[in-house]
């Protein structure tokens, strides 16, 4: 705390380019936008205002004819203009939607749009990234056989040129272990399956069964450690130099403590629920047991997860996806809705549809059901303001004072024009209640 001293402050981006600002203007955007379900309301406005006019001039006709007169034929013409006023169709959608957007808002939940609000209502299968997203994607080392020498210590000093969450476990455990890295003379990321590096003069390579195969690597030794270790849910990598294997490690990720509850709610109402990952079939396996997922694709290329997606659309599918990387962000385009965490990367933050700021995976199920309450309170809306048109337009015409019943003028009109407006707006407000 600083009581007198002297404090210099650098500003390092103006008030519209702060992140609150970017926030303030991503909800004012939704809340301008229409949703699918308005253009509906704006083609039935089309053909309600001129059959309004006719209805209104039908009835002066005809009470001219039957009163002969004027006053009463323009009491009942000017009644049915006034009661007829679209304003409750009018607000129907617009309202919901700018009290859904402003709850999901003030929860930490941003939907970018009013198209994303309505259609995240009509979505069927959520389908989750597992590292970071599941999982808090800090993964530690569990286990590691090995008589190599230096084998720790090699195979650190290779995963320390890699950014990948898994090598960031064993350059820690090294560290924890107090082990002095070397320097590789050579290092090369080979996509989808590991690493390779060179220290004095001998090439090794890092990575997964796959990856093994493909450089005609025998790990027949290794396969019941390799089972047992992947039952358990944890990412199993093998070392090996060019011609045998010279040890294994084995890295387990912890599960979000949120994630098993959300995956149990999103199930609950009905929802398909399919996990990515790029880990073997047998450690997702046991992953989508702890989290109650039964629907697992595994060994999946960060450029395949698109591909996902789109099968399962293919297949009728309404799709949202749930990711936080940059490996997610074409997934995120791909998917009917997609859903950033907040403290993901800016590249998927952008792809996305709708973001949770507070990281919070239950969040998910609350967008989902944000979005069906909000549909929901539009119907609702649109279903009073046509009841009250029906009801109000023939009363409005006279056809109570046909038989002697009571009559309708302007003021009554307007007033209860008035109420069919507010009455709309009011049912709006009630999103604000929705937890």
């Amino acid at each position: 705390l600083n009581l007198s001293g002297y404090l210099e402050v650098e500003m390092t981006a103006d008030l519209a380019d702060t992140k609150l600002a970017k926030i303030v203007n991503l909800v004012e955007q939704a809340q301008a936008k229409k949703a699918p379900i308005s253009k509906v309301v704006d083609r039935v406005s089309r053909i309600f205002v001129p059959t309004v006019m006719i209805l209104a001039a039908v009835s002066f006709v005809f009470w001219m004819l039957y009163s002969k007169d004027l006053e009463t034929s323009l009491t009942f013409f000017i009644s049915v203009l006034v009661i007829a006023c679209p304003c409750a169709l009018g607000l129907a959608t617009p309202t919901a939607i700018m009290v859904g957007t402003g709850v999901g808002a003030s929860s930490g939940i941003f939907i970018k749009s009013a198209e994303s609000l309505e259609q995240a209502s009509h979505i069927d299968t959520v389908v989750f990234d597992k590292t970071n997203t599941l999982t808090h994607g800090k993964p530690v080392v569990t286990d590691m056989i090995s008589e190599y020498p230096d084998f720790l210590k090699i195979l650190a000093s290779i995963e320390s040129l890699s950014q990948h969450p898994l090598a960031t476990a064993i350059v820690n455990h090294a560290h924890q272990q107090e082990i002095e890295l070397v320097e590789i003379e050579q290092f090369e990321a080979l996509h989808g399956m590991g690493i390779a590096g060179t220290y004095q003069g001998k090439t090794y390579y890092a990575g997964n069964q796959k990856l093994m195969s493909e450089k005609g690597i025998d790990i027949t030794d290794y396969l019941t450690a390799f089972d047992q270790l992947s039952h358990q849910g944890k990412t199993v990598m093998f070392m090996s130099d060019e011609r045998e294997v010279v040890g294994m490690i084995a890295v387990a990720d912890t599960i979000k403590a949120e994630a098993i509850k959300t995956v149990k709610n999103l199930k609950k109402i009905g929802l398909e629920v399919v996990m990515l990952t790029g880990d073997n079939e047998k450690t997702s396996q046991a992953i989508g047991r702890q989290l109650g997922i039964d629907r697992i694709y595994a060994q999946v290329l960060p450029d395949e997860k698109s591909d996902k997606i789109i099968e399962l659309k293919q297949h009728g599918k309404k799709v949202m996806m749930v990711g936080d990387g940059i490996n997610d962000s074409i997934a995120l385009v791909e998917s009917d809705i997609g859903v950033a965490i907040g403290t993901g990367t800016d590249v998927a933050i952008e792809s996305a549809d709708i973001v949770l700021m507070k990281d919070d995976l239950m969040d998910v199920e609350k967008a989902i059901r944000l979005s069906k309450a909000t549909m929901r309170n539009i119907k609702q809306n649109l279903f009073w303001a046509f009841i009250y048109n029906i009801i109000g337009i023939p009363i409005a015409m006279g056809i109570l004072a046909l038989f002697d019943g009571p009559s309708m003028n302007p003021m009554i009109a307007g007033a209860a024009m008035a109420f069919s407006s507010v009455s709309v707006v009011t049912n709006a407000l009630r999103l604000r209640r929705f937890k």
